[in-house]
């Protein structure tokens, strides 16, 4: 039995640590990095590396900025990120979808 050809995954926000960035940006306008941090369960420099990657691929915005006299960062998505996200979580459900139907058939199948 061989599976139907994969649906288009990004792998730019494969990643299970991207993935739940770009989720949780998706739920808000701007988010500041120290939230994205504690949300995401990681290091500074795991969100500083990540938030890069994905400024460089075009889904996220970096915004600098100060609070008083503390520096702080924004990161938000940008729409072709929110698009990417929306074509990522497709093509994980298209899996899914497919993966039951092909358990269906092969259960009807072993009666």
């Amino acid at each position: 039995m061989t599976g139907p050809a994969s649906p288009a995954l990004d792998q730019v926000i494969h990643h299970p640590t991207r993935l739940t960035m770009m989720a949780f940006l998706a739920g808000c306008a701007e988010a500041e990095f120290a939230a994205v941090r504690e949300y995401c369960q990681v290091s500074d420099a795991s969100v500083s590396r990540i938030a890069t990657a994905l400024e460089e691929a075009g889904y996220i915005k970096i915004r600098k900025g100060a609070v008083g006299r503390r520096p702080r960062t924004w990161l938000s998505l940008t729409s072709a990120g929110r698009t990417a996200l929306q074509r990522h979580l497709a093509a994980l459900q298209a899996i899914v979808d497919a993966a039951q139907a092909a358990g269906a058939e092969a259960s009807d199948q072993d009666r």
